[in-house]
């Protein structure tokens, strides 16, 4: 019996599992060469994220770049102990990293055909794309379809793809996701031919069986006849959407000139109503000035008259005075000599018969109330013709139907009568249809 020692367990772990990678690294060369993709995630460094460079793999099987896992290791140099960043397997004594070559030749056959290791954010697949049917996790945008492979691929494995299929004539197309859309659903063979009578795409396959002795031709020979009728259909189209971009455009104009002679039109009313109102305002001011100038005058006539009322109370109120004074006198010589000339009764007087009016308000009141009434009847009667002006300078034309579909709309059933029609006119009624025909004279039976 013999011991081993703990480095050289780890030796010869080291060596078992660089056997494994490179066994590992044999086969994923010969699935590249078989068709398969390589995964870039087996090489590249997870320290870094980029391509293995100076490649080493330690003792727990997996790999670095020797710099970055020289790194990573100092910076636990004063513990003495030493792990991998990925499965944390420790190891002590620190191991003893050599290059590992076939890893190394691996990587740069890579590199020189266009393997990197991330490809930039906008060649990802997004909403709407066509992703790659090769790469794994994150898909990359497709750039070409290959009808042979039937698979999709990015820029880069695309490269790939022509890598590995040298000088073998595979036909591209651009970005397709529905390539077995193109595909013979009987004898999964490409569809490059055309059935006339079925109308439909076949393969070769099919022309021998399901459809011999059928008028098939080329898909390209057809695609150039669909194409002729394809651009006719087209021309008509264009034709009809000329047609309504016309008529677009004049109703466009139509609104347009409605609404300049509708802002036209507010202003003039505008206008009109303005001046009407200050006319009225106008008439207010008169009549109100009319009123005040009668109440002036009135009320001066009546003031003048208080005033002389005023001085004849006076002069009645000091006779009266006079009266009791000399009725109170005891000197009867006196009374007898004063009596006969106080005791003249006072005058009539020549003020005139005082009658208030109140300013006639009854029958002002009556006509303004009938110039109210027949202002409003005549703005009734000018607005209805103003509404109907408007109306009928809003109503648009209906265009004249031009197809049947549009005839079709005014179409209605006739009912006829056949003791009523004329003598040279012939109904024929049937259960599906009717008809009238015009007999001819000499005809008649």
């Amino acid at each position: 019996m013999f011991t081993i020692f703990p480095a050289k367990k780890i030796l010869i772990s080291f060596l078992v599992h660089s056997l494994h990678f490179s066994i590992s690294i044999s086969m994923n060369i010969k699935m590249a060469k078989a068709g398969e993709s390589l995964d870039q995630d087996q090489f590249t460094c997870v320290i870094c994220l980029d391509l293995l460079k100076n490649p080493v793999t330690i003792p727990c099987g997996h790999s670095y770049c020797m710099g970055c896992i020289k790194g990573f290791w100092n910076q636990n140099h004063h513990t003495g102990v030493y792990s991998c960043p990925q499965c944390r397997e420790t190891f002590i004594p620190r191991p003893v990293l050599g290059r590992n070559t076939m890893l190394a030749e691996v990587v740069e056959k890579l590199k020189k055909t266009g393997l990197q290791a991330a490809p930039p954010a906008h060649c990802y697949a997004g909403p709407g794309d066509v992703a790659c049917d090769v790469c794994t996790g994150r898909k990359c945008k497709v750039v070409k379809s290959c009808l042979v492979c039937l698979a999709s691929y990015c820029e880069t494995h695309l490269k790939l793809h022509n890598v590995l299929n040298p000088g073998k004539r595979h036909k591209l197309i651009n970005a397709s996701g529905n390539l077995q859309e193109k595909i013979c659903s009987y004898h999964d063979k490409l569809l490059e031919v055309y059935c006339r009578i079925d109308q439909q795409c076949i393969c070769y396959q099919c022309v021998m069986d399901e459809h011999r002795g059928h008028d098939t031709v080329s898909a390209a020979e057809e695609r150039t006849e669909k194409q002729k009728q394809l651009g006719e259909t087209q021309r008509k189209f264009q034709q009809k959407i000329q047609e309504k971009e016309k008529e677009l455009q004049d109703l466009r104009q139509a609104v347009e000139s409605h609404t300049r002679s509708a802002q036209a039109a507010v202003e003039e009313s505008e206008r009109i109503f303005t001046e009407l109102i200050r006319s009225i305002e106008r008439r207010r001011s008169e009549v109100k000035e009319l009123i005040r100038d009668q109440e002036k005058a009135a009320v001066s006539q009546i003031e003048g008259l208080v005033e002389r009322l005023e001085q004849e109370i006076v002069e009645l109120r000091r006779r009266d005075a006079e009266l009791e004074q000399l009725s109170q006198t005891e000197d009867h010589i006196h009374f007898l000599q004063s009596c006969q000339s106080l005791c003249a009764p006072p005058g009539p007087g020549d003020l005139p018969n005082i009658t208030v009016n109140p300013l006639s308000s009854g029958d002002l009141r009556k006509s303004v109330s009938e110039l109210k009434e027949q202002l409003e009847n005549f703005c009734e009667g000018a607005l209805e013709k103003i509404y109907v002006s408007v109306k009928e300078g809003t109503v648009l034309e209906t265009p004249e139907p031009r197809t049947r579909d549009e005839l079709l709309q005014y179409s209605c059933q006739l009912t006829l009568d056949p003791n009523t029609a004329y003598k040279r006119l012939l109904m024929e009624c049937g259960v599906h249809s009717k008809r009238v025909v015009m007999v001819r004279i000499g005809e008649e039976s």
